[in-house]
């Protein structure tokens, strides 16, 4: 029975507490079990706190008792288990950013999300690895160590949001927050067979935030199903006057049904995004996929956006964020960053004002065309990483089909291209490559259309099923 409360989808674990069908202990405590019993062979949850959470879960169970917790409306995720990416700011727990120099850091206060989390009656019950400041697509560092992929020990997960992902995958969390610069939460999500979602910048408000007219990273879900995205998101999307970039509808609006009608839905099918290398594993999975958004009605055709630009204006913008935010640690600790921080840091610092214009300028004339492109089309479909899980002692990818990359995140352009679009995008899984390694594809809606994104999305998970593959763990 502990098992299968773990791996109960979220929407269900949700119901049955309010039923009184389960307790809220008995749920943490499935969950606490879970994670003691696959956690050490994984190495997801960084930071772990079961006594506080089953506290906490007594807590719920008494107000249930005394009819005094919140309702469903204000609290759709109460008694739920959650652990928070240790790059979000906790209140009195430890939050590291995966860096030595904050290994002892416990912040006085929650991030937004965190506390957006907690008011919707989720339970923290510890903190999920992430790489040294989210930085690379690889979950590793110098404080924790290597989170692993679940469907095979010697491979990555991915990242940045790769201990949450992991946490999913293996039942040690129903929910679970990430966040997203060049696919934080899509890249692991797909490795992991799982669901992420990068909605909109200001769909869910970003607080603290060094940069908030710099609409580049996002907080958003992590689940194991679209609904329980859908239901997770009902809870951290919606404005706050502390993010002034954030949008205006309330985060109810996602508690809209799912199912829905998708006959004539014009789907843009884009193998390679125009022309970018992809491994031919991931090419079989993704074909493979086209008949699925078929067999539901949907309109599909060969068609890729012209992203011209694109990476010029990821590197440029994400640098100008590296700078702003970790500069000082360069100047003060810089033994004590890793290479590739320091490189960006350092891009950052070698930005003229005319570099800075000119990607802001392409970006312009990018939306432009994708606000053109969406009008033929409701969505684009497309791989969310350009190769499968690699050997988790790799720290990037170097090459794909023989095409030699540049930089430490060009094998990641399929998700970082679609982030400088500022369009929402979620990860579904796609299926396995022949040595049982997930592969996961991407759905990319039109602006601020979280709620097509979720539906179309859906309906693919019901017509395919392979969300419900857990791994051998």
């Amino acid at each position: 029975m502990s098992t299968q409360i773990c791996f109960m989808p979220a929407t269900e674990q949700a119901s049955r507490i309010r039923a009184r069908e389960l307790s809220c202990a008995e749920v943490m405590a499935a969950h606490i079990n879970q994670i003691e019993r696959v956690n050490p062979l994984v190495n997801a949850i960084v930071t772990f706190l079961p006594e506080q959470a089953l506290e906490a879960a007594d807590a719920c169970d008494r107000a249930l008792a005394g009819d005094t917790a919140p309702s469903p409306s204000e609290a759709p995720l109460f008694g739920l288990p959650v652990a928070h990416k240790d790059l979000n700011e906790t209140r009195g727990i430890r939050t590291t950013y995966g860096s030595p120099i904050f290994a002892g850091y416990v912040p006085a206060f929650d991030c937004l999300i965190v506390e957006r989390l907690r008011r919707a009656g989720a339970i923290c019950v510890g903190k999920t690895n992430t790489p040294e400041f989210g930085a690379g697509s690889q979950t590793f560092n110098p404080v924790f160590g290597a989170t692993r992929n679940p469907y095979d020990l010697n491979k990555t997960c991915g990242g940045s949001s790769g201990g949450a992902a992991v946490a999913l995958a293996c039942g040690m969390l129903p929910i679970a927050d990430g966040s997203d610069v060049g696919g934080s939460l899509r890249n692991p999500a797909g490795y992991c067979n799982i669901v992420g979602f990068r909605t909109t910048p200001g769909r869910v408000p970003v607080w603290p935030d060094l940069a908030p007219y710099l609409p580049l990273s996002v907080d958003g879900p992590m689940a194991r199903s679209v609904s329980d995205v859908a239901l997770m998101l009902s809870a951290i999307a919606g404005p706050d006057p502390r993010a002034p970039l954030s949008l205006g509808e309330p985060g109810a609006c996602f508690t809209a049904p799912l199912e829905r009608d998708l006959r004539g839905l014009r789907v843009a099918w884009s193998p390679d995004l125009g022309d970018l290398p992809i491994d031919p594993r991931v090419s079989a999975a993704f074909a493979a996929r086209r008949a699925a958004f078929e067999a539901i009605g949907c309109i599909v055709e060969d068609a890729s956006p012209d992203m011209a630009g694109a990476d010029e204006i990821f590197t440029t913008l994400r640098a100008l964020r590296f700078e702003q935010g970790l500069g000082d640690l360069l100047d003060h600790h810089r033994d004590q960053l890793k290479d590739t921080v320091v490189w960006n840091i350092e891009a950052g610092r070698g930005l003229t004002g005319p570099a800075v214009g000119r990607a802001m300028r392409l970006q312009s004339e990018l939306l432009a065309r994708m606000r053109s492109f969406f009008t033929r089309y409701d969505a684009l479909v497309l791989p969310v990483s350009q190769v499968p899980p690699f050997a988790i002692e790799q720290p990037y990818v170097a090459e794909i089909n023989g095409v030699r990359l540049e930089t430490y995140i060009e094998w990641m352009r399929s998700c970082y291209w679609i982030s400088v679009t500022a369009q929402p995008a979620i990860a579904v899984p796609a299926g396995f490559t022949p040595e049982g390694l997930p592969v996961g594809l991407q759905i990319v809606g039109r602006p601020r259309d979280e709620l097509g994104v979720l539906q179309l999305a859906y309906a693919y998970e019901q017509a395919t099923g392979f969300a419900r593959q857990r791994p051998a763990l």
